[in-house]
């Protein structure tokens, strides 16, 4: 089967492109491919702040006069509107993209020694209906009456409307959905190309369990990926119907806004609820999922040590994406629905606690004993596992309905998904990215300033969002653009100022990784090809990796993808490519 795919790309090495366009524009190398999506990924991201920044200032300081804001001050709609592209931006464009899109695309063809992606044209189409989607997205900004407030969301009837329902619910929300769309349909060319490739296309020997924990991730979030964005896909067309073509899939009869009677009949809002968490809980582990399999890697690495049960990790990885499809309804407690399904759905989110602990025990037991290095990558490895659990106990409470009933609408649901989603997959992102910069651009990043650049990162989030528990606990509830004018809120503007100059400082913080990485892009040492002296195919190669991947000389596989610390080897690793014979002459 692998040297069937082998062949098939046999030729792969000779249309390496020599025109700018094709090499670095419209290029099918999965490795271009991958920086193209970390880059987009990149500014997603910068987006995202800055929106985030602007929220935190209007939370604290309601009356400050923005001289970019329409009339200087900002209307609770233009929050919301901030609310709403902050979500969808950090959710689709960062969490979703760098992790699979940009390190997924460029790693896993080299992890599992194959030459390119299964589908590289495939590969490029669904880059640039993802860059189609953010330009889609951006443009809800700008479209008159703005961009929209329903949330990341998008809950009806309010998104099914149009403009009666209020400012930016006209062309930005049809924008919102034409994104949303566009990027599940992306999503899904993406999710076909990774499933193939990894099962097609592995070196000789590669079995499933000697990948890398890394590959399973990406390829269970592939699987989560191609069954959830098409329910997404199918509900936001179903939504641009609803709006534009007048027919009733969410929108009940006898709806009345703005004592306007809405033409519409038939319809059901808890509808468009089902099919959006249908895919909203996978997508909680389509963004964390590859950030467990950089976490793993990356632990075992600098710890020197082999994971600490492997197949109990790649198993767990299954298990959570399949229990991620049973437990969507835990977000629709307060729906209204019956207490025998919210019982089921209760039992089912406590269930996939027990992978989730398999994974962080296990994490434990790789970090026992071990000779760790405290390098940059592995400082945020070790921040991703406590960001991970620590979101992940908060969820207990929110998974029994009469707790979620009273926690739902308050800022600590908040503070629960952004430490286990946001934060957490933030984290292993610059794990990825530390650890794998010098295979991507071949050249080191400063180890110092990346350690400057976690330390503020790892406090920053721990005070932004451990006190913000604490008040969505006190009552505190979300989406209000000024709690201050609320007589029993009012007490905590103080825990919120403290939140915001926490966030302040580390988005700043953030302007520490900017300067490291294009620095080092330019002025780098020149990285070795092993210089975390690492076991998987990708440090076999050079730095940065040929056209091919391997140069024309294929690796196969002999051993799993964690020898560390084998007794009586010379080096203390052993790389998956060394055939027996090799180890044992390095034995003697």
């Amino acid at each position: 089967m692998s040297s069937h795919a082998h062949g098939a790309h046999a030729a792969h090495a000779m249309e390496a492109p020599t025109g700018f366009i094709r090499k670095y524009i419209f290029s099918v190398d999965h490795k271009v491919i991958g920086i193209q999506y970390f880059l987009l990924a990149l500014t997603a991201v910068l987006v995202g702040i800055v929106l985030s920044v602007l929220m935190r200032l209007h939370l604290v300081w309601p009356n400050m006069h923005l001289p970019f804001v329409p009339g200087g001050l900002m209307t609770q709609e233009q929050y919301l509107s901030l609310v709403t592209m902050h979500g969808t931006i950090m959710v689709f464009f960062v969490l979703t993209t760098a992790p699979q899109g940009g390190f997924g695309n460029y790693f896993l063809p080299i992890q599992i020694g194959a030459p390119d992606m299964a589908f590289p044209r495939l590969n490029m189409l669904s880059f640039w209906v993802t860059f189609l989607a953010f330009i889609a997205i951006l443009a809800a900004f700008v479209v008159p009456g703005g961009a929209p407030i329903s949330g990341w969301t998008g809950y009806t009837p309010l998104s099914g409307l149009g403009e009666v329902t209020g400012p930016g619910e006209g062309w930005g929300q049809t924008m919102w959905i034409v994104s949303i769309s566009l990027f599940c349909l992306a999503s899904l060319l993406g999710a076909l190309n990774f499933i193939a490739t990894l099962i097609d296309m592995r070196a000789p020997g590669m079995s499933l369990f000697r990948m890398p924990l890394t590959c399973w991730g990406w390829f269970v979030t592939a699987i989560l990926g191609l069954l959830a964005f098409g329910v997404l896909l199918a509900g936001g067309i179903l939504l641009l119907l609803d709006r534009s073509a007048g027919t009733s899939f969410f929108i009940p009869a006898g709806l009345v806004v703005n004592d306007q009677i809405q033409n519409h009949s038939g319809g059901s809002p808890l509808l468009w609820q089902h099919l959006f968490w249908f895919f909203g809980h996978p997508e909680v582990y389509i963004a964390i999922l590859p950030g467990m399999g950089v976490a793993s890697h990356v632990l075992s690495t600098f710890a020197r040590k082999p994971v600490f049960g492997y197949r109990a990790m790649a198993m767990a990885m299954c298990a959570i994406g399949f229990l991620g499809f049973m437990v969507w309804g835990h977000h629709m407690f307060v729906s209204g629905m019956s207490p025998y399904s919210g019982f089921a759905f209760s039992v089912l989110t406590m269930s996939i606690g027990v992978p989730s602990a398999i994974k962080t025990f296990n994490w434990l037991g790789t970090l026992w004993g071990g000779k760790i290095q405290f390098t940059t990558p592995m400082l945020f490895a070790i921040g991703f596992v406590s960001l991970f659990v620590s979101g992940g106990l908060s969820g207990l409470f929110l998974a029994q309905p009469a707790v979620d009933n009273l926690l739902h609408a308050t800022y600590y649901v908040v503070a629960h998904f952004h430490l286990v989603m946001g934060v957490a997959a933030i984290f292993g992102i610059f794990a990825a990215t530390y650890f794998w910069f010098p295979k991507m651009f071949g050249r080191m990043m400063n180890e110092p300033l990346g350690k400057v650049h976690f330390w503020f990162t790892f406090v920053g989030a721990y005070c932004i969002f451990m006190p913000m528990h604490w008040v969505g606990i006190a009552g505190g509830i979300r989406r209000y653009a000024d709690a201050s004018a609320v007589a029993y809120l009012q007490p905590l503007q103080s825990v919120h100022q403290f939140m915001s100059i926490a966030a302040f400082v580390t988005a700043t913080a953030q302007i520490l990784f900017l300067i490291n990485f294009f620095w080092s892009l330019k002025s780098g040492p020149r990285a070795s090809k092993n210089p975390w002296n690492a076991t998987t195919l990708e440090w076999i190669t050079d730095s940065p990796p040929p056209h091919d991947n391997f140069g024309g000389h294929f690796p196969s596989v002999y051993r799993g993808p964690y020898d560390f610390s084998v007794p009586g080897v010379k080096e203390d690793f052993v790389p998956q490519n060394l055939t027996p014979q090799e180890v044992a002459r390095e034995k003697e």
